[in-house]
């Protein structure tokens, strides 16, 4: 509670900073010279929203299940507002009256972003709730300033596009979000990998490119999403999540670039996507339960990971967790759980089945020893990982790390680990490593290649969870 009470603070602090800005950007909205949107604004103040909707909303007859409104819907394309498209012009008032009066519509709505177009938008909160759902239907391009320069200083940079309290928003469309990150990777902060065995720096304080934050009944489809300064989508506090069909790019070594990142999120569902980036294709911070994940092809990356859990001695809870029939290539992890030494809390009910291995270091982990440095102390608590299925996992691993790494607390020990059909192979070369366990518990139900005989059968005599329902969340 006190971490949503935390992010909800900070999201109120970025809110009044936008005031600020906002104030200065309907000044100079009421000065512009063009009639057209002079006028606009004037039926805006004076007659209000129905009237604008006359003036500026079309329909949509049609509808398809890629977020085209089925019945009739009132449209209200950006340009209609006054923006642009040229990837020059600061296109955010436009978008901000465009959301503002689709959001106070009393039928459905569609927001659209036309094909063909580039649009150049300043930091920004969405806020709900709208008097009904609505779609924000992106066709062409939407990017933000060109790197920390051009990024305005009243601006947060913690955060690009934020949609905040909405409930029933389809975000949808065939157009590319272009997170234009490079110019924030290179900025002198956080230490990551570079070519060659190099060792870069940055980002720093880099921003979020889409971030929905206490809402729910959202779909994310179709979108194409790319160069994302930090993280690409994050869901935090968010309930009933269908995201299906998109694409996420970045370059491998670009640092941060989780491609979806969950927290405090519950009933999430994550298909039929392609994400290649330089970090977790999928991360599921702590409060996250119910999240189903099909048919994702991820890497290269850091793979598919929960956690990490317990920073700052916190209390992580993480349940029902299911990873199934996807493909991970060329990735720096597979399957991951990892914890922080102190942490508190557990991880259970977690099934990675039907995934496919392709060339990849660290196939299968839990790592409750993770750290960023090598200065982290050892500490008797940690985040108790239980009842974990490892089901019909083939494929190749890089050799430079173990196929199988269960690196349990040595207080805390990971319980009712169970591998079925796990079959994994060097990518190169003839030498087959051997699977690494510290204090892990767990049953092999088949044969496994390479064999595991690491695996300590039944409990630890002084096991901390008997069941599935863990009382330490």
């Amino acid at each position: 509670m006190k971490s949503v009470l935390a992010i909800e603070s900070r999201v109120a602090a970025f809110g009044s900073e936008q005031r600020e800005v906002e104030k200065e950007r309907k000044r100079k909205w009421r000065t512009r010279g063009k009639n057209q949107i002079l006028g606009f604004s004037e039926a805006r103040e004076s007659c209000g929203v129905v009237l604008v909707r006359r003036l500026w909303s079309g329909r949509f007859t049609k509808h398809g299940q890629d977020g085209h409104p089925t019945n009739s819907s009132d449209v209200f394309d950006v340009r209609k507002f006054g923006a642009v498209g040229d990837g020059i012009t600061d296109d955010t008032d436009a978008f901000k009256m465009a959301w503002d009066t689709a959001c106070q519509s009393d039928s459905a709505t569609v927001i659209l972003v036309p094909n063909g177009l580039s649009f150049m938008i300043q930091s920004s909160i969405f806020t709900g709730p709208c008097k009904t759902s609505l779609v924000f239907q992106v066709d062409g391009t939407l990017m933000p300033p060109d790197g920390p320069e051009s990024w305005p200083k009243k601006q947060s940079r913690h955060q690009w596009l934020v949609f905040y309290r909405i409930n029933g928003m389809s975000f949808v469309g065939g157009g590319v979000i272009d997170g234009r990150g490079q110019k924030w990777w290179d900025l002198p902060c956080k230490p990551h990998r570079g070519a060659n065995g190099t060792t870069l720096s940055g980002p720093c304080d880099s921003p979020i490119a889409i971030r929905f934050f206490m809402s729910s009944n959202l779909t994310v489809q179709g979108l194409k999403i790319k160069n994302s300064p930090q993280f690409n989508f994050r869901f935090d506090s968010c309930q009933n999540v269908h995201i299906d069909s998109i694409s996420i790019t970045a370059p491998a070594l670009s640092p941060n670039t989780d491609g979806i990142h969950i927290e405090n999120s519950n009933d999430v569902g994550i298909y039929n996507s392609v994400i290649s980036n330089g970090d977790d294709c999928v991360s599921i911070g702590s409060g996250c339960h119910n999240v189903d994940i099909r048919n994702i092809t991820c890497g290269p990356g850091h793979g598919i990971s929960i956690g990490s859990l317990g920073n700052h001695n916190s209390k992580a809870c993480v349940s029902n967790i299911t990873v199934k029939d996807s493909v991970i290539k060329v990735s720096n992890n597979g399957v991951r759980i990892k914890t922080w030494q102190g942490g508190s809390g557990a991880v259970f009910g977690i099934r990675f089945i039907n995934i496919h291995m392709d060339n990849v270091r660290n196939p299968i982990i839990i790592d409750q020893f993770y750290c960023l440095s090598k200065g982290c102390n050892n500490q008797t608590s940690a985040v108790f990982v239980s009842d974990i299925l490892y089901e019909n996992i083939k494929g190749t691993y890089d050799i430079r790390s173990p196929p199988m790494h269960f690196g349990c607390s040595d207080s805390v020990p990971c319980t009712n680990l169970t591998l079925s059909e796990v079959e994994l192979l060097p990518a190169f070369g003839d030498i087959v490593s051997d699977p690494f366990c510290w204090n892990a518990y767990g049953e092999l139900q088949t044969l496994t290649i390479p064999p595991v005989s690491c695996l300590i059968e039944g409990l630890p005599s002084r096991s901390t969870l008997g069941s599935n329902d863990s009382p330490y969340c």
